[in-house]
């Protein structure tokens, strides 16, 4: 496989252990940049955050969650330094009167008791057998409180200020690949379906016994995902499949 540039851009009160396992078994296609995501209060400039963190030249963007609302952004700000797209957790439409409404609440609730803020998101956010658990939860807790309240409220209002990405769906022009949990209960399966049947040739993986955190509650399954993906972008022959690509209509 050729080297290639691979960019990482983590969720809501994420950092590079989000991606650790990925960013491990990644080493020998390239570089490896987790982007770190918690300097900024509104989409834009965290995309110009991740610009200026990522490599020369073109480079391979995935984004989870909130990264995937910092990952529609770049292919605004700059779509040729975009070499292929990996949108993971994560959807194109605005936020709703009823979602803004119960993020304030969380950024009123963090100044109090952010480690019950912090229950409360793990539980939307992993499979029910994977929120205790070290590999899970565990980490997911960890990363939550190092970052800590401020950055919990600057991310809630970059992402509740972010625009509607759909009408720019149709002009992503490079290859793309949409992963959902299919138990996500943040973002609903059929939500990133829908995202995937918009962006022209994009391709649909479907984890499965998997919430809202792909890398932490498949990270061996993703790791192959993004592999092979990597390995057919670079124009090398990819590791032997063990599950099937999934067009967007696929259930």
């Amino acid at each position: 496989m050729k080297s290639i540039n691979l960019v990482l851009l983590p969720g809501l009160l994420c950092d590079a252990s989000l991606f650790q396992h990925q960013a491990d078994a990644l080493v020998d296609v390239g570089g490896v940049t987790v982007v770190d995501l918690t300097g900024s209060d509104s989409i834009a400039a965290l995309a110009a955050d991740a610009l200026a963190q990522a490599p020369d030249g073109q480079f391979v963007l995935a984004g989870m969650s909130m990264g995937g609302y910092v990952a529609f952004e770049i292919m605004r700000q700059a779509p040729r330094r975009v070499r292929g797209l990996m949108l993971m957790s994560t959807s194109a439409q605005p936020d709703t009167p009823e979602a803004i409404a119960t993020r304030e609440k969380l950024i009123a609730q963090s100044e109090t008791d952010f480690p019950e803020v912090i229950e409360t998101l793990l539980t939307r956010m992993a499979h029910p057998d994977h929120a205790n658990t070290p590999e899970v939860g565990g980490v997911f807790q960890s990363m939550a409180t190092g970052l800590g309240c401020e950055v919990f409220a600057r991310q809630q209002r970059a992402i509740m200020g972010r625009v509607d990405s759909r009408p720019t769906l149709a002009g992503i022009k490079c290859p793309t690949l949409v992963v959902s949990g299919r138990d996500d209960a943040l973002i609903p399966l059929e939500v990133q379906q829908e995202l995937a049947a918009a962006i022209p040739g994009a391709r649909l993986e479907i984890l499965e016994q998997c919430g809202h955190l792909a890398p932490l509650e498949q990270a061996d399954q993703l790791t192959l995902i993004l592999r092979d993906w990597l390995a057919t972008l670079a124009g090398g022959k990819p590791a032997a499949v063990t599950r099937e690509m999934q067009s967007p209509a696929a259930d």
